[in-house]
C-alpha cells in the first residue's frame, strides 16, 4: 500500500510540473498588410491619391487638373483591383495591379496595357 501511495504521490507531481509555466509566453508579432492608401505617381508624372477605396488622379502641371475618378478594392494582401472613370476619353477602365514591392504597383488594364505606379514620398 505504501508503494502505491508513493508512485501515485510521483505521478501526480509529475502531472503538476508539466502544467507549471515560467509565465506568460509573448505573443507573435502581427504584420500589418501593405496598403495602398497614399499618392503614387505614374511615368507621366500624373499622381493617383488612393484613400477609403477611392481614387482621384491629378496633373502635376500646376493646373492640378483631375485627370480621373475612381474606386479601388484589396483582392489579396498584394493584389487591388482598380476602376477609373476618365474625364479627357469620358471610358471607364478596370485594372489589376500587383504590388511587388511596398512602394510599386504593376498594373494591367481590362485592355491588356501595362503600367507602373510608384508611391510618392
Amino acid at each position: 500500500m505504501k508503494i502505491r501511495s508513493i508512485v501515485t504521490l510521483l505521478a501526480c507531481t509529475a502531472t503538476l510540473s508539466a502544467c507549471y509555466s515560467s509565465g506568460p509566453r509573448p505573443l507573435p508579432a502581427i504584420s500589418r498588410a501593405p496598403t495602398v492608401d497614399g499618392a503614387w505617381v505614374d511615368t507621366n508624372g500624373l499622381v493617383s491619391t488612393f484613400a477609403g477605396g477611392r481614387l482621384e488622379t491629378r496633373t502635376t502641371d500646376g493646373s492640378d487638373k483631375v485627370m480621373a475618378t475612381g474606386s479601388y478594392t484589396m483582392q489579396s494582401a498584394n493584389v487591388v483591383e482598380i476602376t477609373l472613370y476618365s474625364n479627357i476619353k469620358q471610358t471607364t477602365t478596370r485594372a489589376n495591379c500587383a504590388m511587388v514591392t511596398p512602394n510599386q504597383l504593376n498594373c494591367t488594364s481590362d485592355g491588356g496595357a501595362q503600367f507602373s505606379l510608384a508611391r510618392r514620398g
